[in-house]
């Protein structure tokens, strides 16, 4: 069956839909669905999407291509919608690069089932619900109607009070409303009708953008708030002269922001005469007007006009899954507490691993959790939901429950709730989404939508999937190990569950999730049960592991809900281990065929746990024990490449001991040796875990006080010296490393990028290197962030990177840092695949090819796996899907393996 996926869309969440088409398109069933990509542009354009396209880190990355993109003195990444108003000719130059063009009247004729991973207005207001079923084709999810009310929040309130149902008390706020009145006045008005704290909330948009929470009767706050919801911003000349060069680009990138600021286009003091659509005209445009007139107010075109005002509820906050069982009546899979660490549960929480924890069910009595439950239900009755829904709400200490925002599409990443909870029931992502096609498909035939077709469909669908069930062919036992113990702990789980999830949907390939924990003086193998893996975070799967192993059951309501939905799983699920299964590693060489080690830092990346497979005899990937002990200290590897001849960073290694001894002498060796600003790290940890650009003296100072603490926890004055983030890690280390800061040095052209390469056994038993184009990194900060690095719709990578802007000069400079990418590989005798960070200085005139510098900063021998990782968007330029990458990774340690035992 062809499964058309519709992903991007023109709302504020297209990234979060961009990554959850992704994940559809990874998921699905190899040996049941054929995946058919259909990107939906900013002005809703669908394009049906080359492949290697869906791996970029954003849309940005890709779309509009580079050569779409207006002459730039800052090169921002942007959306289709700041080129301005297009003619349907330029649309069509620009949708030809990543794509073609698809007419409404063609998709019938590419696709048997569309799958909507859209989110938003246009995606889950009925809108492209409506236009399929013109078009005769069944879709996924709620039909028009209740997808139309699902995406209206002002009217669900309305019914919900209408039928007396709990909910909070509301009142809708209009703008024009809002202008008209004094903000002290109506700020006191809204306070004696719905008291304080106050929920801010728009309308129609959903992953918590504009919302926030007033807790006090501050006039500032209160507007502030309902401008955050309006997509307003007003700017004070005051404001804008005290900010320098620099900060006020961070700052108009922020306000355009889609998530966190108020988009674009925009419209200055309701002048809708000019529209601004660039974030560089916006700052021309601040900077003539305010020198003119004391304040601005920017407000996007496609704002709310409407705001909802809701009263706060103290409780604990859930989120509840509700699916359709086989015969179309609600089934609510167990619902989830959200422990989160910040007043509202936002983008940054939502998607980011250990922003915020998960805990599945809810811990409360049983009886209490099937309320929860029964409510969820009923609400999808109510509201004519249809196969699935995603409903939130708190429970009080009193017990009540509120049920305040139905949901008729979830975030569709590994580890969202719709994924999270299914797996509770035993079905992995893959199984799910076949779940949620045969339901869906019977929900389109029950609403009179090509009854006989669809009905054929059923059949033909069900027969396929009792097939599947029968056959039990062969598969390679892959070990995915993830988790440790390092600060890169919660990237590795993310790593291990996009590979165990490429390769489930996989004919060739059964992966096995282990979780790896304990310490470096003794190792802890667990095999887990897919629910345990889908756990938000490491440290989230560690607690659980762990209440398994002390004897702990699983929560009564947990084998109910199995209970009920046994007949789901008994058709679409396999056997999977129950609870988590302490193993040896010789246990693990009779359960398993090879490895995948998708651990970060210590232990993974140092050789150590390569040693103890090699003794049980069992392949893995990534480079082999020697050169890993090597790569895992930056310190090490940057000596042995400058003996090489490499260019490097001036570095040296700072001691605890030597600050103990003597702070102020072991500050002034370091200044005396470094200027500010200079790079302080780690020299074993990665994914940018405490890298920090330091700048003066009390920033040394509070980088070695956190780096040499005793205890556990952070030191709050020395955290805010460095503005660290929310729950942002720190580890504790004996020595750090310190760099100069690598700069333009007077080079033409001066950026960062990230390489990724991968190794192949030549028939004489050497090895080549291919080398990938090299990704452009983008930091909007000092340095690259986690969340740049790894959150979806986060961070911008360009590939390949901009070296030039001639095709052949850019090309000349790429070969040339190619080279050098495959000479540090060789040096530290890399295999299997790498990711190595560098700094390249492209010299001389433009009308000249000038010399080029690549200065190495870091190597990867396990780099990150993620979905949204530039080492996936390299290797699809070179023709290699996710799965095929993995599958040369895993082939290629077979072959070490094999080489190993022939020379013995």
């Amino acid at each position: 069956m062809r499964i058309g996926i519709f992903f991007g869309g023109p709302s504020r969440e297209r990234e979060i839909s961009f990554a959850g088409g992704r994940t559809v398109y990874d998921n699905l069933d190899k040996s049941l669905f054929q995946a058919v990509p259909v990107f939906v542009d900013s002005h809703g354009n669908f394009i049906l999407l080359d492949w290697q396209y869906l791996y970029k880190g954003t849309i940005r990355d890709f779309y509009p291509p580079v050569s779409a993109l207006p002459p730039s003195e800052l090169k921002l990444q942007v959306y289709l919608e700041s080129l301005g108003e297009l003619s349907r000719d330029e649309q069509d130059r620009i949708i030809g690069e990543v794509g073609r063009r698809l007419r409404p009247d063609e998709l019938p004729e590419l696709m048997d089932f569309a799958f909507l991973a859209l989110h938003g207005p246009a995606g889950e207001d009925g809108a492209i619900q409506g236009l399929l079923e013109w078009y005769g084709i069944p879709y996924s999810g709620s039909g028009i109607l209740p997808s139309a009310f699902g995406i209206d929040k002002i009217a669900q309130k309305t019914l919900l009070h209408a039928l007396n149902l709990p909910s909070p008390a509301f009142r809708v706020l209009t703008a024009e409303e809002f202008d008209a009145a004094k903000p002290e006045a109506l700020l006191a008005y809204v306070e004696k009708e719905l008291g304080l704290p106050l929920v801010v909330k728009a309308p129609r948009q959903g992953s918590s953008i504009g919302v926030s929470i007033v807790r006090e009767a501050d006039v500032d706050k209160f507007v502030a708030a309902v401008e955050r919801s309006l997509f307003r911003r007003t700017v004070t000349r005051e404001d804008w002269q005290r900010l320098g060069a620099q900060d006020r680009l961070a700052w108009a990138q922020h306000l355009t922001d889609i998530r966190e600021g108020i988009g674009l286009p925009i419209i200055l003091d309701a002048d809708d005469d000019q529209i601004i659509y660039h974030p560089e005209a916006l700052l021309r445009a601040l900077d003539e007007r305010l020198t003119l007139q004391d304040s601005v107010r920017l407000t996007n075109t496609q704002g709310e006009q409407q705001v909802l005002l809701e009263a706060f509820v103290q409780g604990r906050e859930f989120s509840c899954i509700v699916v359709e069982d086989v015969d179309g009546s609600p089934l609510a899979l167990p619902p989830t507490e959200i422990v989160k660490g910040t007043e509202v549960f936002d983008y940054r929480s939502k998607y980011l691993p250990g922003m915020a924890r998960k805990v599945t069910p809810i811990e409360l009595p049983e009886a209490d959790i099937q309320r929860i439950r029964e409510q969820c239900e009923q609400l999808f009755r109510t509201f004519g939901f249809q196969v699935y829904a995603r409903l939130d709400g708190f429970i009080t200490e009193s017990g009540e429950i509120f049920l305040n925002d139905p949901n008729t599409t979830s975030g569709m990443l590994p580890a969202s709730f719709f994924f999270h909870q299914a797996a509770e029931i035993g079905l992995n992502p893959s199984q799910f989404l076949t779940y949620i096609i045969r339901t869906s498909l019977a929900a389109r035939r029950r609403g009179g939508l090509q009854p006989v077709k669809l009905g054929r469909q059923l059949r033909a669908l069900d027969a396929a999937v009792a097939s599947r069930q029968h056959e039990q062919k062969p598969r390679t036992k892959v070990a995915v190990i993830m988790g440790g113990y390092s600060s890169e702990r919660h990237i590795s789980v993310e790593s291990g569950r996009n590979i165990f999830e490429k390769l489930s949907s996989s004919a060739k390939y059964e992966p096995v999730p282990v979780f790896l924990t304990g310490s470096s003086e003794s190792y802890e193998l667990y095999v887990l049960p897919v629910n345990v893996m889908l756990k938000d975070n490491a440290d989230d799967i560690r607690d659980k592991v762990k209440h398994y192993e002390a004897g702990h059951g699983a929560h009564p309501i947990l084998e109910r809900i199995r209970q009920h939905a046994a007949h789901i799983t008994r058709t679409y699920a396999a056997q999977s281990v129950p609870v988590p299964e302490k193993l040896t590693f010789e246990q693990l060489a009779e359960r398993v065929d090879e490895v995948f080690i998708a651990l970060h830092g210590r232990p993974g990346e140092d050789g150590a746990l390569q040693q103890q497979l090699e003794r049980v005899g069992l392949p893995y990937n990534g480079s082999g024990t020697e050169s890993s002990s090597i790569t895992i200290n930056k310190f090490e590897t940057n000596k042995r490449l400058r003996e090489a001849g490499l260019l490097v960073a001036e570095h040296r290694m700072a001691a605890r001991l030597e600050w103990e001894a003597d702070a102020e002498s072991f500050y002034q060796s370091l200044e005396s040796q470094f200027q500010y600003p200079f790079i302080a790290k780690p020299a074993d940890d990665g994914c940018s875990s405490a890298v920090k650009k330091i700048k003066n003296r009390q920033e040394l100072e509070a980088f070695c006080r956190l780096m040499f603490r005793d205890q556990e926890d952070l030191l709050e004055d020395a955290a805010r010296v460095l503005s660290l983030g929310f729950k942002e890690e720190f580890p504790r280390k004996d020595a750090f490393l310190v760099e100069t800061l690598i700069s333009r040095d007077g080079a033409r052209h001066f950026l960062e990028i990230t390489g990724g390469l991968l190794t192949h056994r030549r028939t004489d038993g050497g090895r080549d290197i291919e080398v990938f184009e090299a990704s452009e990194a983008l930091a909007t900060g000092e340095v690259l962030s986690l969340e740049e690095k790894f959150l979806a719709g986060e961070g911008q990578n360009i590939t390949p990177a901009r070296y030039a802007a001639a095709p052949a000069e850019r090309q000349r400079v790429s070969d040339e840092v190619k080279a050098v990418l495959k000479r540090v590989a060789e040096v530290l005798n890399i295999e299997g695949y790498a990711r190595i960070d560098a700094f390249v200085r492209v010299r001389g005139n433009v009308d000249q090819a000038g010399a080029v510098e690549v200065i190495i900063i870091e190597v990867n021998s396990l780099p990150g796996m993620t979905p949204a990782t530039c080492i996936f968007h390299q290797t699809a330029l070179a023709g290699y899907t996710p799965y095929d990458f993995i599958d040369r990774i895993l082939e290629y340690g077979k072959s070490r393996s094999v080489k190993e035992v022939g020379s013995l």
